[in-house]
């Protein structure tokens, strides 16, 4: 199947791209093509540096749309409703929610959307697209380190369960990531809500990298 990511020029959005595109077609999405195209001959260099197998290309976010049978959003909770508006035939697609809306003070704090979570938010903006939830609590600088392993446990929500069993096929074809199944989308609200946890314990203990493990 053909992964999108709409925001693959951002810094998860472009280590997602490498690490999928060794096992996947991915389609690296952005506002403006030369963006996406800068970002993908990037990531080709970088893949054949290393002598690592990849099979990407640029687009704009409306190609990603048009061509990919995954969307990922891999975006800024702010910035989703400008987005949405400016995409069409989002209808019958799985779409991945991996964002997080949070605030920054003197610590990191969890402010869901009057829905619930980013998740729902997002499946209330496109009610014909079977939204899932997967990827959120993983360290963003450790996408990019592709030398890294990565093997925290995700956990994948949602209402549908032929598209939450693809998604789930899908974490755990990337490094040695665990895909668990936390239930439905509802519950993406709790998952949501571990990342500024996370980001908490890391930034206030000075650790580095710090993910969830269920063993």
């Amino acid at each position: 199947m053909k992964v999108g990511i709409i925001g693959g020029t951002g810094g998860i959005g472009k280590g997602m791209a490498l690490r999928l595109s060794q096992n996947h077609e991915v389609i690296i999405g952005s506002r403006k093509e030369e963006k996406a195209s800068s970002s993908c001959d990037d990531c080709c260099d970088f893949l054949k540096e290393l002598g690592l197998p990849f099979n990407l290309m640029p687009s704009t976010n409306q190609g990603v749309v048009d061509n990919a049978d995954i969307v990922v959003f891999a975006i800024p909770p702010e910035t989703l409703q400008v987005t949405i508006d400016s995409l069409t035939g989002l209808e019958g697609k799985i779409v991945v929610s991996l964002m997080n809306p949070m605030e920054k003070g003197d610590y990191f704090k969890y402010v869901p959307p009057e829905e619930g979570s980013a998740a729902l938010e997002l499946q209330r903006m496109l009610p014909q697209s079977k939204v899932i939830a997967a990827f959120n609590n993983i360290p963003a600088k450790k996408w990019n380190q592709i030398s890294e392993v990565l093997d925290y446990s995700v956990c994948v929500c949602g209402d549908h369960d032929e598209e939450k069993q693809i998604i789930m096929e899908l974490v755990n074809s990337i490094s040695e990531l665990e895909a668990l199944n936390a239930g439905p989308l509802a519950v993406s609200a709790t998952v949501e809500a571990i990342t500024p946890l996370v980001i908490n314990i890391a930034k206030f203990n000075k650790m580095r990298d710090v993910g969830v493990y269920f063993r």
